[in-house]
């Protein structure tokens, strides 16, 4: 298929900043909703690192819907570039920079990052000692990824579409169709093979065995539509009422687990990632100076928020608040501390200046 360099669309960015954003809130939902469980004899076994004694039920809601597209959707709008990247730096260049930009510091994040993120847990389970920590960190606990798995994931996507023939990338005639048909047939089976939420890996390469290949059916479309993407998204708050309800049907009438359940799930997160493209190519062009600062270190953000979301939770055990407050704390605290920490581009930088040096077009 025939390319051109279009200019970056600047709803994307912002669009990619708002899922880092719902992910950084998925985490400091985590500690507080009604389902979380805590294994103090192996932690890894445990919902989150850390698990307080308060909840918020309300919080089960939000990371049941959040969970449903907010991945997906990210390594959609991550292929979305790729093609054109691949175009204008040439096949080896390309992949050198994302190992650089992507494989680098993803073994960073998993050796340095996420041992501090977890150390929290290896003192909840009643244990104390950097050295013994270590050890179960790596052999016990199996060198836990956390959420950098996105970005070795990424990587090899980056670099299967390198490798795979590029006439295989045709541009959908009918791409929201597309995208909703390839969301069953990606997620259904796999979901009744090996269950909705099973882990498995080696090492920090932890995938989930039922979306790995929805996430890259994810990643092609948005490779293959490239900007063609903006014209066909339209009508964003029927998309958002139908996820909605087929959200609420799903979590107060249909038995989880059930194949009904399997086949609703994949309807939810292709018609709440339609909305959310829709409603960001329809009300988020501007480029306020904000925008571009979270733009620029959304990236680093994805990076260190673990670090600060785990040890604000932890922080905050033995106060006693309510587990809303609690929630609102840590997502603050985690967003304000790894944007600071990152922070180190101008948002009064030009068009032209930041396209050049975002830290966030590492996910492209």
């Amino acid at each position: 298929m025939g390319l051109s360099i279009a200019p970056r669309a600047s709803w994307i960015d912002h669009l990619r900043s708002t899922v880092t954003l719902l992910v950084i809130a998925h985490h400091a939902a985590l500690a507080y909703t009604a389902f979380s469980t805590f294994d103090p004899s192996v932690y890894i076994l445990s919902t989150h690192p850390v698990v307080d004694k308060v909840r918020w039920p309300l919080l089960d809601f939000f990371v049941g819907f959040n969970d449903a597209f907010f991945m997906p959707l990210m390594f959609l709008i991550s292929g979305v570039f790729t093609l054109t990247a691949i175009k204008r730096k040439g096949a080896r260049i390309f992949m050198k920079d994302r190992f650089r930009r992507l494989f680098i510091p993803f073994i960073l994040a998993v050796t340095i990052l996420m041992p501090i993120a977890y150390y929290p847990a290896w003192l909840l389970s009643g244990r104390s000692g950097i050295t013994s920590y270590l050890i179960d960190y790596f052999t016990v606990e199996a060198w836990p990824v956390g959420p950098p798995w996105f970005i070795w994931v990424l990587f090899l996507f980056n670099l299967l579409i390198v490798i795979l023939p590029k006439n295989i990338l045709t541009r959908p005639r009918k791409p929201i169709i597309t995208l909703i048909v390839i969301t069953v047939l990606l997620y259904t089976p796999a979901a009744l093979l090996f269950g909705s939420y099973t882990w498995t890996g080696i090492g920090p390469f932890d995938f989930q065995k039922s979306r790995l290949l929805l996430y890259f059916g994810y990643f092609l479309t948005g490779a293959a539509l490239g900007t063609s993407l903006d014209r066909h998204l339209k009508k964003w708050p029927w998309w958002m009422a139908a996820a909605v309800a087929l959200y609420i049907i799903e979590t107060f009438f249909i038995p989880e687990g059930s194949l009904p359940h399997i086949i609703i799930f994949p309807l939810i997160t292709a018609t709440a990632s339609i909305a959310f493209l829709a409603l960001f190519k329809a009300l988020s062009n501007n480029d306020h100076r904000i925008w571009r600062s979270l733009s620029a270190n959304a990236y680093g953000m994805y990076l260190t928020h673990y670090i600060f979301v785990v040890w604000c939770q932890y922080a905050l055990l033995n106060i006693d608040v309510p587990a809303a407050i609690k929630f609102f704390i840590t997502f603050i605290v985690s967003v304000a501390a790894s944007w600071l920490i990152t922070k180190n581009k101008s948002p009064r930088m030009s068009g032209g200046q930041l396209k050049q040096n975002l830290n966030l077009t590492m996910f492209f």
